[in-house]
């Protein structure tokens, strides 16, 4: 089953992804399963967010991963979000030909509530990616939050609806005849990290998180063994165990076994 929304197509089911460009759409939009399975993807998801970036930066050690964006400060909202990215791509230059559409609202329109938008703005132009109207619109969608490698802007107006939006930068002007969209669920770059549409990513106020997909369900077991342990360190700690015996004899060898 397929269902289209916006410029893009929305699938019931696991897919292939492949490029596509919809007649009515201004810019190149990636097909992607944005809708998996409500088994393997909701699930999932909840797991992740019942984790925290440090777990998750300590498990991608011990996998020899790179995934962590450490620069990228929260600016509104409360507590963290995990979902399956949503890209977007923005630089300067001619809009592309067809009917006019707003930067972000082909991703909008094709997340829900287990997808965070993720944005590259690494043009230098100051200008914001994401703006109080565009946070209304994913809010309505009921989407976890953006991340934004660039500028935003209206962040007042997302601290007041409860919105959480991660960002580079802060600032009052617009994108309008300034920057362009230059395409949707296409690999973007945050931080030195690249991200693809489908990857899983993380944030709370410690980090942000990038996990490819393939890498999913390994990170996921690996991040929640180690909350596991600690979790049995701190019990031990509680209950009169010298703090020393425990991070010396357990926490200072746990990513290596």
């Amino acid at each position: 089953m397929q269902e289209m929304i916006g410029c893009g197509i929305m699938h019931a089911v696991r897919s292939p992804v492949h490029a596509a460009l919809h007649p009515s759409c201004a810019t190149r939009v990636q097909v992607m399963p944005l809708l998996e399975t409500h088994f393997m993807t909701h699930d999932a998801i909840a797991r992740l967010r019942r984790l925290d970036a440090c777990a998750l930066s300590d498990a991608m050690d011990k996998l020899g991963i790179r995934g962590v964006v450490s620069d990228l400060p929260q600016r509104s909202g409360t507590g963290r979000i995990a979902g399956m990215a949503v890209t977007v791509k923005l630089g300067t230059g001619s809009p592309p030909p067809g009917p006019p559409i707003h930067l972000c609202c082909t991703a909008i329109e094709l997340a829900g509530p287990d997808h965070v938008i993720v944005i590259e703005h690494r043009s230098g132009v100051e200008a914001g990616c994401w703006g109080g109207l565009l946070s209304v619109g994913a809010q309505a969608r009921g989407v976890a939050g953006v991340i934004a490698d660039g500028p935003v802007r209206d962040i007042d107006e997302a601290i007041g609806m409860g919105f959480a939006v991660w960002s580079r930068s802060l600032t009052a002007l617009t994108a309008r005849g300034r920057v362009v969209e230059q395409g949707t669920n296409i690999p973007i770059s945050i931080g030195d990290l690249t991200v693809h549409a489908g990857d899983y990513v993380f944030a709370d106020r410690s980090a942000v998180i990038v996990i490819a997909a393939a890498d999913f369900e390994r990170v996921l077991q690996t991040a929640e063994s180690i909350v596991a342990r600690e979790t049995a360190m701190a019990q031990a700690i509680r209950g009169g165990t010298p703090i020393g015996q425990v991070m010396g004899g357990q926490y200072e060898h746990m990513l290596r076994n």
